[in-house]
């Protein structure tokens, strides 16, 4: 998987457990809510889908502090792939928008393994999404709709890691986060709102030449026109199935 495989804590890779293989927990944290889902070697769920509510202020701490309690209402697990809204590098948190400073530069694979004693890869949430949405065929471009925006490219299967869009210019002087993000949902309400998504995928379409395009996110359930017939709406829990791909 190329560039993915360098978020990952220093732990040793775990033996296989049972007949299942290895068990993986997966965890998507957002800037809203954090969800985790135990799975199996084929990316079953073997549990509950749990959701906690991202604690105020978004601090390392109080984050990893809600993970734990969450975790540890979730059956035996073998290793720990995690999803974060942000740039992530070796394991490290490069930015951190929608959460809080003191996320830049940290350390979160290590902390995390250091807190569940099993091995931790973490990668960008909307690159596991869109690793979880892929067919693994031609170009795929995936945009989570939540608190920000978060994207994901793809090209037969193979991630390009981290890219960021919503933190590019798109209209008016503003980036696609200020313009499609849930503060901008809030403020001009759901038609507004979905003129400008209509827009910023017809932009999109025309810049990246994508064969398909996956809209995931809390927020895409909000969109109320038809899509065209290169675009689809994915479900959430793509950006915690998608997280076996980080062990492959």
């Amino acid at each position: 998987m190329g560039p993915i495989q360098d978020a990952t804590s220093k732990a040793a890779t775990p033996k296989a457990a049972g007949n299942q293989g290895l068990l993986t927990l997966a965890i998507d944290i957002g800037g809203t809510g954090i969800k985790s889902v135990v799975l199996n070697a084929k990316s079953e769920p073997v549990g509950e889908f749990r959701r906690v509510l991202t604690p105020r202020p978004a601090t390392p701490k109080a984050v990893l502090a809600e993970l734990h309690a969450s975790v540890m209402e979730h059956r035996a697990f073998d290793r720990v792939s995690v999803g974060f809204p942000g740039v992530i590098r070796h394991g490290v948190v490069w930015t951190a928008a929608n959460m809080h400073p003191k996320w830049v530069g940290y350390d979160l694979a290590s902390a995390l393994s250091a807190l569940l004693g099993k091995p931790v890869r973490v990668a960008n949430d909307a690159d596991i999404q869109g690793l979880g949405a892929s067919e693994g065929q031609g170009l795929e471009l995936m945009i989570t709709l939540g608190t920000g925006i978060g994207s994901a490219i793809l090209n037969n299967g193979l991630l390009v890691p981290n890219l960021e869009l919503g933190h590019h210019p798109f209209d008016k002087g503003q980036t696609y986060e200020e313009r499609l993000g849930k503060a901008a949902y809030d403020q001009i309400g759901p038609e507004r709102w979905n003129k400008r998504l209509q827009k910023a995928i017809a932009t999109l379409e025309a810049f990246f030449n994508y064969d398909r395009l996956y809209l995931g996110g809390g927020q895409a359930k909000k969109i109320n026109f038809k899509l065209p017939p290169n675009a689809k709406i994915t479900p959430n829990r793509e950006g915690l199935l998608g997280g076996i791909a980080l062990w492959k």
